[in-house]
């Protein structure tokens, strides 16, 4: 199987059960990844590469992929900045 691409903007933050979570939404991403269950991708947030992390179901038929505060502090960014994002499936 070949390693597919989407790269998008987004703002930094997902709703979940009323509070904002530090993750950035992948859009359409139950098409784009076949399947609503986690799965593993590589990440790249504007120049910032995360290899291997999980994106996760948010609860309302998309995925996230999250960002700590070490990652935040790497991109110089919080909740509510814009970042450019390229996922890359496995």
């Amino acid at each position: 199987m070949s390693a597919e691409r989407l790269t998008f903007e987004t703002t930094i933050g997902v709703d979940v059960k009323g509070e904002t979570w530090s993750c950035v939404e992948i859009p359409e991403s139950a098409e784009f990844f076949g399947t609503g269950k986690p799965v593993k991708v590589d990440a790249t947030v504007d120049e910032v590469t995360l290899e291997n992390v999980g994106a996760m179901p948010t609860g309302t038929g998309g995925h996230m992929v999250s960002l700590n505060a070490k990652i935040r502090r790497a991109l110089g960014k919080d909740v509510g900045d814009r970042v450019s994002v390229t996922i890359v499936t496995h």
